[in-house]
């Protein structure tokens, strides 16, 4: 079964199944398709699968014309997951958020593999790439295979390899970015390397899946811990009346030793301000009490209530209070120059604002309607920046810094701006550094 999988993978007549095609997997199945495998796309969103079979892109750093290509070369999309069956390769792209109590939240992972284990067969391989605790693949997605009579190792090869997508980065793609493989048997590792170095120029075999697991969480811990060391930093540079920026600039200029971290608002993404609460939950199994990495998650959720209260000051000395003042968020996407939403710390500052009584207008060139999203609600559009719209508002709060805003034009118009993210590096009477 495995030299046979591994023939169809190495002729690329391995039919590629690709389930959620959002900013990880479309990039995954574009990549696939782009080798010469048969790629079909599975989504429970209709209007994804709509555009899709369209021939348009419904994510702004991958344009139509690279769906179009997809299409033309043989990728199809559907919302029918009885079609799994015709896949050799399954790989599984859903996401992992938390529940109300911070928890893990797998309903995506399992009601995703409880849809296709009546479609699963002998001589496929099923791979999550899901950000997620470790042990989730041997506890979640083994049992419910093994449960249908299909014996993973020898029948079917189940595999974690995290992904490591970073949207809008055109220093690295899903062909560039080197890829963790972990197998739940040593088959299934040697089918998942197989599989994967098709599409990836460096393939990282590791000894299990819950050491796959582990590495994701690891690569996102260290950054979310390092973000929590700088916005600390800030928090005490400001009561030093020492510019943080300055501070990191100057350090970053040492050639060993020392690697730049950025504070900000707050943490967004899909993934940093997630990962470090996945293990944290997971290590109380263990009777552990993952004191350092909650900290630094304290520390940069509770960012959001520090930039407002920077706001309140900024408007104080303007004789101005929150309330009925007209501020415009500039940037409302979680990093600069992408349209991705996902635990933005800006919705997060429109929502504190807005219950303190302020009139909240954003300014997104990424993000021209403000989407639907299941715990935000706002009904605004971006509004076009210009002399007479910035000078408008009592309080320009930067937010997000895109690179397509016009800074010098904001600078000489806005009445007060509170920058969170550096961009103003000298002091000009209108400006506060938060």
């Amino acid at each position: 079964m495995e030299r046979d999988f591994k023939q169809l993978v190495i002729s690329r007549q391995a039919r590629i199944g690709i389930v959620g095609l959002g900013y990880v997997g479309l990039p995954l199945a574009l990549r696939f398709v782009e080798v010469g495998f048969p790629v079909l796309g599975l989504d429970i969103d209709e209007s994804k699968v709509e555009k899709l079979n369209r021939g348009e892109s419904y994510i702004e750093h991958i344009g139509a014309a690279s769906v179009q290509a997809a299409r033309a070369k043989g990728l199809t999309s559907t919302t029918d997951f009885s079609q799994a069956k015709q896949c050799d390769v399954l790989i599984i792209c859903v996401p992992t958020p938390l529940n109300e109590f911070r928890e893990p939240d797998l309903s995506y992972v399992t009601g995703t593999v409880d849809s296709l284990v009546p479609h699963l067969r002998a001589g496929q391989m099923v791979s999550l790439e899901s950000t997620t605790y470790p042990g989730t693949t041997d506890e979640e997605l083994l049992p419910r295979i093994e449960r249908a009579g299909l014996k993973v190792g020898v029948d079917v090869f189940l595999v974690f390899s995290p992904e490591r997508e970073d949207p809008g980065n055109p220093d690295f793609t899903t062909r560039t970015i080197p890829k963790v493989v972990g197998g739940h048997t040593p088959a299934c590792l040697d089918v998942g390397v197989a599989v994967y170095s098709q599409i990836i120029d460096e393939v990282v075999p590791v000894s299990s899946t819950r050491v796959a697991e582990m590495t994701k969480l690891l690569e996102n811990i260290h950054r979310a811990v390092n973000i929590g060391l700088v916005n600390e930093m800030k928090i005490i540079c400001d009561r030093m009346d020492l510019d943080v920026f300055e501070v990191i600039r100057a350090a970053a200029t040492k050639p060993f030793g020392f690697v730049p971290y950025w504070p900000g608002p707050g943490l967004g993404g899909h993934c940093i301000p997630i990962d470090p609460f996945y293990l944290t939950w997971k290590a109380r199994e263990y009777g552990m009490h993952t004191r350092f990495i909650e900290l630094a998650g304290e520390i940069n959720s509770d960012m959001p209530q520090w930039i407002v209260s920077k706001v309140t000051d900024a408007l104080n000395s303007r004789e101005r209070a929150v309330k009925n003042s007209r501020i415009l968020v500039l940037g409302i996407a979680y990093k600069k120059n992408v349209d991705d939403m996902r635990e933005s710390p800006s919705v997060e500052l429109m929502e504190l604002l807005r219950d303190k009584g302020a009139q909240i207008a954003y300014s997104d060139p990424h993000v021209p309607h403000f989407p639907q999203m299941r715990e935000h609600h706002f009904d605004l559009s971006s509004v076009a920046l210009d002399a007479a719209s910035v000078a408008s508002y009592d309080l320009v709060l930067l937010a997000t810094n895109h690179d397509s805003f016009d800074y010098d034009l904001i600078q000489k118009h806005a009445r007060l701006i509170v920058d969170t993210r550096g961009v103003y590096r000298e002091p000009h009477r209108n400006i506060v550094k938060a």
